[in-house]
């Protein structure tokens, strides 16, 4: 009997190893798939400040103005083609004022519903626009409303992208009241975090919320770092949907 349970406790290892390293290369594809970040995991207290742009030029003025004023020197922005077109010197003093610049695609539309050429075209078109402007070439990229699926991400990463969105959003696109918005953010960041922001006309109270957002993270003990030094802080939180 001893002779025969040995036996089937090695067989039984041997087939659990077997199956190990039959799936491993699955679990090692699985990981190079391309992915969406949305925080890093870090003990360090830093965030990221995102603001996205993708109409108007009466917010990111004083936004920059703000930032300026309360000696922020740190933050991400993502910009659309059209309003970079269109508005030149204004992406031209975000990056004299040291922020980093990503990409936020030509027209505000889903990415998931349209082709892989269609999706190529439109952020080449929102790289070519952002490099003339600011003399940036975009390695990061927001997709318009934060929409994508694996195919996306796959053709996105072909580019030489890496797609980021967030783990706090402040709801400043839906302008719930300036209290509505620093609370939301001064309640749900965490260290490593990546918050959303505006800098679009269409979010009509970051103007006023944007200060106290700042005060509150920094007496909470929060710095600011870019999207792009927040990633060399940790292993990042993605998720692919």
């Amino acid at each position: 009997m001893r002779k025969s349970f040995s036996w089937l406790t090695k067989f039984g290892m041997l087939f659990t190893l077997l199956c190990s390293l039959t799936s491993l290369p699955q679990v090692q594809a699985a990981e190079r798939q391309p992915q969406a970040i949305y925080k890093v995991n870090t003990q360090e207290k830093v965030v990221a400040l995102t603001f996205d742009i993708s109409w108007g030029e009466k917010t990111p003025s004083p936004v920059l103005d703000l930032l300026e004023k309360n000696q922020v020197q740190k933050a991400t922005f993502f910009l659309s083609g059209p309003w970079t077109e269109r508005h030149v010197k204004i992406a031209k003093r975000i990056k004299a004022m040291g922020f980093e610049i990503g990409n936020h695609g030509h027209l505000h539309k889903d990415f998931s519903n349209y082709p892989d050429s269609w999706i190529r075209q439109q952020v080449s078109m929102s790289q070519k626009a952002i490099y003339n402007a600011t003399g940036v070439h975009t390695k990061l990229l927001r997709t318009p409303n934060g929409d994508f699926d694996k195919r996306v991400l796959s053709c996105l990463s072909g580019m030489g992208y890496t797609v980021i969105q967030w783990n706090t959003d402040s709801l400043d696109w839906k302008n719930p009241g300036v209290k509505a918005i620093t609370q939301r953010v001064l309640n749900r960041a965490v260290p490593g975090d990546i918050i959303l922001m505006h800098a679009s006309d269409s979010s009509r109270q970051i103007e006023q919320a944007l200060p106290q957002i700042i005060v509150g993270l920094r007496a909470k003990g929060y710095h600011f770092v870019t999207v792009s030094e927040l990633l060399s802080q940790g292993k990042v939180t993605s998720q692919v949907q």
